[in-house]
This record gives C-alpha cells, structure tokens and sequence, in this order.
C-alpha cells in the first residue's frame, strides 16, 4: 500500500511501513531524490527564523541541510552522528529512541563544533518530525553546547507533530492503521 502527498509541488507515493500491530507510517525518504530535497529546502527556507548554523541528526536529514546551506549562500551546517568517530575531540552526548530507530542510540557532536556552536543561534532541521525525540535530542545538544535554539523545522509533520506550536513544518503526514486507512491528525 502507498500514500500519495504533495510536498514543495511535488507529488511522491510513499509506501506504508508497520511499527507496531495498530500502527504504519509513510515511508517519506529523501536520500537520493534531489529534486525533492531541492525544492524542499527552498521552501524550508523562505519560512526559516535567522540562524547561525544548521544542526539535524544523522542520516535522513543530511542531505536536506546540505542543500538549505548550498542555497543561503555562506551558512555552515553540522551534524550530530550516530557514533563516536576518530577524528572527534571531546564529543558530548545524548540517548534518544526515534520512532523509525528500533532501539535506542545516542546522537554525538564534536568538540570543535560545540566550540562554534557556543552563543550562536542554530536552527534544528529534520526531514519529519513524528514523536519529537530527535528534536529533543538535538535540543539538548545544542544547550549542552551553549547555542541558543532559534527553531525547529522538518517538510513533514507526522501524527501528533502536527499539533505542535513550536515546530515549522510544510505539510502534514497522518498516521495509518493496521489496514492503511489514514487516522485523525
């Protein structure tokens, strides 16, 4: 089964995935579709707040900060891995359980990017934000590293997001049943 959107004017078929017995989401992945990330991060970015520097978790959201940082012209984005790397100097992290992650991770930043970070303004960006623990993770981060959160944005807003007020979002993605039928936002 598929769920057909439109983001940014572009049409997508998303195939559903279970998570649970009840439960399936839309698959919604930007990795290797340019023109969706594109057009994506032009329309994040007519909406985005003044920022300092991009911040999202690796790895769905990479590409998407990637292109908003091409297209601003001279804004530096970074990237909060998913594991201690070599080439890291004092990292600082935090747990999180993301809703597409089938167990529990820790996201992890670099001692020099928290040294740039410090007293800047950042603005979290992810590809789809359902249960906001991403978005806490990273806000979390961003504190621990003395930044100073100026927004939180995603092109989709999934089950619960959608009623959240303190998220930027361009289109809203239900939740579906066992049966594919789409649940109330």
């Amino acid at each position: 089964m598929d769920y057909e959107i439109e983001v940014a004017g572009l049409k997508r078929s998303l195939k559903l995935c279970p998570i649970s017995q009840d439960i399936n989401i839309a698959a919604f992945i930007i990795i290797g579709d340019q023109e969706l990330t594109v057009k994506s991060a032009e329309a994040l970015l007519k909406i985005a707040p003044e920022y300092d520097y991009l911040l999202s978790a690796e790895a769905k959201g990479i590409p998407l900060i990637h292109e908003m940082a091409r297209q601003h012209g001279d804004k530096e984005y970074m990237v909060a891995r998913k594991g201690i790397k070599l080439y890291m100097d004092n990292p600082i992290s935090v747990s999180v359980k993301s809703i597409t992650t089938a167990k529990d991770q820790k996201l992890y930043l670099d001692g020099e990017q928290i040294a740039r970070m410090k007293g800047k303004r950042v603005l979290i960006v992810d590809d789809v934000i359902s249960t906001g623990r991403s978005l806490e993770a990273l806000e979390e981060l961003a504190s621990l590293a003395g930044a100073q959160v100026v927004g939180k944005m995603a092109i989709l807003a999934e089950g619960d997001a959608v009623g959240r007020d303190d998220i930027i979002y361009l289109q809203k993605l239900p939740l579906f049943d066992a049966k594919g039928s789409p649940l109330p936002f």
